[in-house]
């Protein structure tokens, strides 16, 4: 079943802004270990497919666009990363589905020329960061340097909110620090750089009230609900979604990990949202943050 808001339409409609690749790029090369650490804790299986069939499956649930994200997260994690050429031409081949989105290491010397030619070259739309993968505190003076230089580009940022199944289970897990998922350490990033348009990727549990009020204080933050099938977030993110911060939450699944289709059920089943909210939620905070 899909939302109203959907249903309504005469076709795709939504816009998915957290997606990873369904191929091995992703889920064996850069994911390694961690991801299989993942799979094994949810008892998922680490299949991969094409492209063809992921476009096909979000047709099929009501979504027009999805932001494919890259992956950089060489020097903490010792895995390949997804190329931002790589990311380039997926969208080359299918650009008016994705919006190709570069990854850099903020460990890499060379993490400021490859955000530029990310923008300049491969005219990518924006970065995704994963600060637990990646390692790093974003909060810290040493990354102002790619902060400022982002900024100048005008594109949008999306970073990792909350805890990482990433490493699950494993012994030290695998290394890996949760805290620099907390959110707090975006708030500085923002304030900091109040031109940078921020997107705090998933409910970003166990800090959940301070990304809330993070992205109410803030006028260039905003967050996404990707991660958590809606029967699992929290109520009160809920709440605000369709309230104090309806402008500024937007759809996403995490894909492959959580599939379009069954996340759009269960909006359905589990929110009361009225339609205009819906639409608000499922694409148009999404085209206004993107400039789609």
């Amino acid at each position: 079943m899909l939302p109203e808001a959907l249903a309504a339409e005469d076709g795709p409609r939504a816009i998915d802004t957290h997606a990873h690749q369904p191929t091995s790029e992703f889920l064996h090369d850069a994911g390694g270990e961690m991801m299989r650490d993942a799979a094994r804790k949810f008892g998922a299986e680490m299949e991969t497919w094409d492209y063809e069939e992921m476009l096909a499956e979000y047709r099929e649930a009501g979504v027009a666009r999805a932001v494919l994200l890259g992956w950089d997260a060489e020097t903490n994690t010792g895995n390949p990363p997804v190329p931002n050429d790589y990311v380039a031409e997926v969208r080359d081949e299918h650009p008016d589905f994705f919006v190709g989105f570069g990854s850099v290491d903020p460990l890499k010397g060379d993490c400021v020329e490859e955000a530029e030619r990310c923008v300049e070259d491969l005219d990518l739309s924006g970065f995704k960061f994963q600060q637990i993968a990646q390692g790093f505190d974003p909060s810290s003076p040493r990354h102002d340097e790619l902060w400022n230089a982002i900024e100048g580009l005008g594109v949008p940022v999306i970073f990792h909110g909350g805890n990482s199944t990433l490493g699950a289970g494993s012994p030290g897990g695998r290394g890996l620090r949760v805290k620099h998922g907390n959110p707090m350490l975006i708030d500085d990033v923002a304030a900091e750089h109040p031109d940078l348009r921020i997107l705090i990727a998933h409910p970003a549990f166990p800090w959940e009230r301070e990304q809330l009020a993070i992205c109410q204080q803030k006028g260039n933050v905003y967050m996404d609900l990707s991660g958590w099938l809606p029967k699992y977030i929290d109520e009160q993110v809920l709440h605000y979604a369709g309230t104090v911060l309806r402008d500024k939450v937007m759809f996403g699944t995490d894909y492959p990990m959580i599939r379009p289709g069954r996340w759009l059920e269960q909006f359905a089943e589990y929110t009361d949202y009225d339609e205009e909210t819906q639409r608000k939620l499922l694409w148009e905070n999404a085209e206004a943050f993107l400039d789609l």
